[in-house]
């Protein structure tokens, strides 16, 4: 009974001075709390030993709970959390989050700051309250806090360039995300939206080399392989655009967009038998069916086969009239089948609702292959393969305008 005392004293006290100090170190009045509940325990010992009393069971776990298994478990948080206050202050602007009282949570963390104001926690923890109510420009400045006084803080570093993408700033952003994958590379997110931003800009080389670098860390990702695709194309690099496709139609089957790319690479290289293949896939994509059709009719024409022409073209005009009868109309292709083609009388009435599923930068990409293939349609077999070997060797980017001179230079010489 006197050796169980006597430990108890021991550890009790060690606990206790050990505590006091931390609370002077650290100048934080919240470890009074705890001192005051730990000597209490204490107490209870003292009074067992003084006055030779023995203690029920209740009091004897009340005495060992206050003086030694409450001050552990508070050291054991401070160990993974940090310091006590900080702990609890951020405690307590959870609970207030919890119960949807965002402006009391602010205050708390608000309050941490002005007593600790390299408190990261409370830094990341206020710009997330500030992102959720919309205040970015507050958010931003927290999430730049939260950053200096965490530089692996790879995820702020993540936020600060998409909230400045939300307020066009695409340049600020461009650059956030560039010093971000240099730290962190395989950092997929800050690739997809540095990408997005690059494409935008139309810096396609740029564009190129991030997909490139990302895909040693993710070869099997479709949206990685899709998305350099585009950037080939706008690059006029069709063979490595053609092969980034081909990549991202085998990872994802269900994706149509790149299989309608592939089409009109064929088209451009006047592969009709590979065009109608991708095209007829394409045309199971809602948003992409009128134009397969259509594209589909041209190749039949271009067959000979007017009858199977006349059937697409009319069944992309059914899907959607107003889209596919403007191109109809402009394109000299069609004139031969022009009168068996069904020409609603009016094109103003209203039409099934579209789902817009394409991307600004995918329809752009989209309509500058159906410009070049339309380009490359009069240019005989052999003019497509001089070109295409002369693609092959340059692997540069070429200007649209720039790319038709050769073609023509090409079918003079």
């Amino acid at each position: 009974m006197i050796v169980e005392q006597l430990i108890f004293i021991v550890i009790s006290f060690t606990i206790f001075v050990y505590m006091f100090f931390r609370m002077i170190q650290n100048n934080d009045t919240s470890y009074i709390g705890v001192l005051v509940l730990e000597f209490i325990g204490i107490a209870f010992s003292f009074i067992e030993v003084l006055f030779r009393v023995k203690l029920n069971i209740v009091f004897i776990l009340l005495k060992y709970l206050l003086a030694i298994i409450l001050p552990i478990a508070v050291i054991i948080l401070e160990k993974r959390n940090g310091r006590l206050f900080e702990m609890l202050y951020i405690q307590k602007a959870k609970l207030y989050l919890f119960f949807g009282d965002n402006k009391k949570a602010k205050q708390v963390l608000i309050d941490l700051m002005e007593k600790n104001p390299r408190s990261y926690k409370a830094h990341r923890m206020l710009a997330e309250i500030y992102e959720n109510e919309g205040g970015m420009r507050k958010a931003i400045d927290e999430y730049v806090q939260a950053i200096d006084l965490n530089k692996k803080d790879y995820d702020s570093y993540y936020k600060v360039a998409e909230l400045l993408t939300n307020l066009d700033k695409k340049e600020e952003a461009a650059e956030m995300l560039f010093n971000l994958l240099n730290k962190k590379p395989e950092m997929y997110q800050a690739t997809e939206l540095l990408g997005e931003i690059l494409i935008e800009k139309e810096r396609y080389k740029e564009a190129v080399n991030i997909y490139q670098d990302a895909l040693r860390f993710n070869p099997v990702s479709y949206e990685l392989n899709y998305n350099l695709g585009i950037a080939y194309t706008m690059l006029n690099d069709f063979q490595s655009a053609k092969i980034c496709y081909e990549k991202a139609a085998e990872i994802n089957s269900l994706l149509y967009n790149a299989k309608y790319s592939l089409a009109e690479i064929a088209l451009i290289y006047k592969d009709l038998e590979e065009a109608e293949k991708r095209f007829l896939e394409a045309i199971e994509e809602e948003e992409l069916s009128a134009d397969g059709y259509y594209e589909l009719a041209k190749i039949y024409l271009i067959k000979g086969d007017k009858d199977t022409a006349i059937k697409y073209i009319n069944t992309a005009i059914d899907i959607n009239a107003k889209k596919i009868v403007e191109k109809v109309k402009k394109d000299p292709i069609f004139i031969p089948i022009m009168a068996k083609i069904s020409m609603p009388f009016n094109l103003e009435e209203p039409e099934q609702e579209e789902v817009a599923k394409l991307q600004e930068k995918e329809v752009k990409a989209k309509e500058h292959l159906e410009e070049m293939s339309e380009i490359t349609r009069n240019l005989s077999y052999n003019d497509i393969k001089m070109l295409k070997r002369n693609a092959e060797g340059k692997g540069k980017k070429q200007p649209e305008q720039e790319l038709e001179q050769d073609w023509q230079k090409e079918r003079q010489e």
